[in-house]
């Protein structure tokens, strides 16, 4: 898949706020081969090293939110994208930091009480009120979205059909709660829901319950990825890769359905590629009040 050129009516100097994994170093890839100019900010202790080294990044701790708004400004950024993962939610004593960021202190704690959708959506206006505009990776780099349709060689059978209808209309259900984004479904069976874990851990642990034997042996079953009702898709899109892949090959499932459209496939052919050598499906599934 090729990179489609940034649009040109958000152009202007972009900041990326890079948390975990590897999309914040491939949106900034996309980026700079639009020619935009980009300044790259990483989050000490979350952020990939070696993945953004090319883009000279400025590392930033928790406690360095002054500093963060200081670059923003020295840089001329007006536009922010957040991205990549953060494994943990700050400490109090992680955020006692510079003097920007002590000024800034009773927001930054209301803005990281609640849900991660709550959170999120806190976060952003913290950037609006600065005076910020928070644009979403997907309208960064909307060729990362997902596709619709059956992109592995394999594709989902008649039972999994069904598990991957179980799960969307599960995780339609629960979204008010702001829970998760994904589930795991076997034979009509709810084996997973994600948490506060994540997905990754979500599948390690469906893999200790195969090899317990306590959901059978497989393979069978689905990965089902959506976005929640109501989530700040700026901020939190949700997102499978290579490793999503992995874990779903060693928790023996048959496949993954993502919502098309608006879950970020980090590394496409990568992806596509484990998932045929692991035999599962990778499908998109249009999303209609939870049913696909």
């Amino acid at each position: 898949m090729t990179d489609a050129p940034v649009s040109e009516e958000t152009q202007g100097r972009l900041a990326i706020i890079a948390g975990g994994g590897g999309l914040p170093a491939r949106i900034a890839g996309i980026v700079a081969a639009s020619g935009r100019p980009l300044t790259v900010i990483a989050v000490r202790g979350e952020a990939d090293e070696a993945g953004l080294e090319a883009f000279a990044p400025h590392w930033l701790d928790w406690g360095q939110i002054g500093r963060l708004f200081t670059l923003l400004a020295s840089e001329k950024c007006r536009d922010v994208v957040l991205i990549g993962s953060i494994r943990r939610r700050p400490s109090l004593r992680s955020l006692l930091g510079d003097w920007g960021t002590l000024r800034r202190l009773p927001r930054i704690i209301a803005a990281i009480v609640g849900g991660d959708d709550n959170v999120l959506k806190n976060v952003v206006k913290i950037f609006e009120d600065e005076g910020y505009r928070v644009v979403g990776a997907h309208d960064i780099a909307p060729q990362l979205l997902a596709p619709a349709g059956v992109l592995t060689r394999a594709a989902p059978d008649e039972a999994a059909e069904r598990d991957v209808r179980t799960a969307a209309t599960l995780l339609r259900a629960i979204s008010p709660f702001d829970v998760g984004q994904a589930a795991v479904v076997a034979r009509r069976r709810v084996i997973a829901v994600e948490a506060a874990e994540g997905t990754d851990q979500m599948l390690v642990r469906c893999a200790t319950l195969r090899r317990e034997g306590r959901i059978g042996r497989g393979p069978d079953g689905a990965l089902v990825k959506c976005v929640k009702g109501g989530q700040e898709l700026r901020a939190d899109l949700p997102t499978i890769g290579p490793a999503t892949v992995a874990a779903a090959a060693e928790a023996r499932l048959s496949g993954i359905a993502v919502e098309a459209g608006r879950v970020l496939i980090a590394d496409l052919d990568a992806t596509i590629a484990a998932a045929d050598a692991a035999g599962l499906f990778i499908v998109g599934i249009e999303m209609d009040g939870g049913t696909p």
